[in-house]
């Protein structure tokens, strides 16, 4: 099922809680820190239906659903994309940590296919965890390696990632910049990564 905006934005809770949240999901991640701006949110989630995120982390100072413009910025997506609140990004890190070191012994993948993919993708046994950044020791968003369970950490609009959080994270990877301006919008650096992560690991 396919949903436009005035759709989504008139999507009841209950529905959105229900069957919407049942689509298939990617082992992807968003861990958002510090986000100020309301919009930015709105769009991720957004952002982050269209690639079928698990789980998005709003972490330490920043507005969560329901404030009115993540509503509408996200034209309601804010109701199917599974969302959480963590004081910190770190706590973020250590929970996804915990949380796949425990599953990777009951994680089974059945079909022949899914083993095929799993040889080639998953780790079972850990997340990887992929900061955006500009960053001395950053590596070019295109030539990072990428292996599910993912999670990727975008900073505040101004002052980027903590250097606290950076240093919990596996990769740091930067988009390259040829103007004067020294980085993009955090949903145009989120959709860019993201997107070239899925298809760099589904194709």
């Amino acid at each position: 099922m396919k949903l436009n905006a005035k759709e989504l934005r008139e999507l009841e809770e209950r529905r959105a809680q229900g069957t919407l949240r049942e689509i298939k999901r990617q082992p992807l991640y968003f861990i958002l820190e510090n986000i100020y701006d309301t919009y930015n949110i709105g769009g991720l989630f957004r952002l982050a239906d269209a690639l079928a995120v698990e789980k998005i982390h709003l972490c330490g100072e920043c507005e969560i659903p329901p404030n009115s413009r993540i509503k509408k910025a996200s034209i309601g997506t804010y109701k199917v994309v599974p969302w959480e609140y963590k004081k910190t990004a770190k706590e973020a890190i250590a929970n996804l940590r915990s949380k796949f070191k425990v599953q990777s012994s009951k994680l089974q993948l059945k079909t022949q296919k899914e083993k095929n993919l799993g040889s080639k993708i998953y780790d079972l046994g850990s997340i990887n965890i992929i900061a955006v950044e500009q960053h001395p020791h950053a590596v070019s968003y295109t030539e990072a390696v990428y292996q599910l369970p993912l999670a990727l950490v975008f900073g505040n609009e101004s002052y980027g990632i903590t250097p606290e959080t950076l240093k919990l994270v596996d990769t740091i990877v930067e988009i390259p910049m040829w103007g004067i301006n020294k980085s993009l919008n955090v949903i145009v650096s989120a959709a860019i990564v993201g997107y070239f992560a899925i298809n760099q690991l589904t194709s």
